[in-house]
């Protein structure tokens, strides 16, 4: 059994001051970004729901779709979101792919197929097995929930643009990386490459202001 704490700003800090100690570039950032904040949701359904909001859209975007799901369905619960008709789903900005997803997660968590509470402390490999069974929900989905809801310092999100991105920058690559480079980063990461990662997008962030 795995145990539960979320990634909070000690435990993020303590990770990001381990990878400096060991990765010269990552040091150096550090001097010039600072340590980022901590991105700590609540695990359930409402993370998971806001997560397959979230894909493939602006973070500005999705904000503003889950404001209105909540406003929509008060509670944000998988029984209120399938007392929804889809009619009602699309009117807060959510597409025609993005509602069967909701509902299908909505339906495994009604239905018991899907335990959140198990997943607290299930080992990683389980929870994106769990999570990745379901429609719409890939590894990117499960590396998500791993690092913001479950506080797993070591999931590693290498398929996210602004990861790649931010990694690019950070070493000096002239080409945004592949999924061999980011395989390789993230074993010299290891057992921190969710911190790495959180990192890596507040570097990402900070750079393209300066720019």
């Amino acid at each position: 059994m795995t145990s539960f704490r979320p990634l909070d700003d000690e435990r993020l800090a303590e990770g990001v001051r381990a990878l400096a100690a060991r990765d010269p570039d990552v040091a150096l950032a550090l001097t010039r970004i600072g340590m980022p904040a901590a991105r700590v949701r609540p695990p359930g359904f409402a993370t998971l729901l806001h997560i397959v909001t979230a894909q493939q859209v602006s973070t500005h975007a999705a904000k503003a779709i889950f404001a209105r799901l909540e406003a929509r369905l008060g509670e944000v619960t998988a029984e209120a979101l399938l007392a929804q008709s889809e009619a009602d789903l699309r009117a807060c900005g959510l597409s025609a792919r993005k509602v069967d997803y909701a509902r299908g997660l909505a339906r495994a968590v009604a239905a018991g197929e899907l335990d959140l509470d198990g997943l607290n402390h299930a080992p990683d490999a389980a929870v994106t097995a769990a999570i990745t069974a379901l429609r719409g929900f890939g590894r990117w989905s499960a590396d998500i929930y791993l690092l913001f809801a479950l506080g797993r310092a070591d999931a590693w999100p290498m398929g996210d643009l602004a990861v790649r991105l931010g990694s690019m920058r950070l070493k000096g690559w002239r080409a945004k990386p592949d999924d061999h480079t980011m395989t390789a980063l993230g074993e010299t990461w290891r057992p921190y490459r969710g911190c790495g990662a959180i990192f890596l997008w507040h570097y990402y962030g900070a750079t393209t202001l300066q720019r």
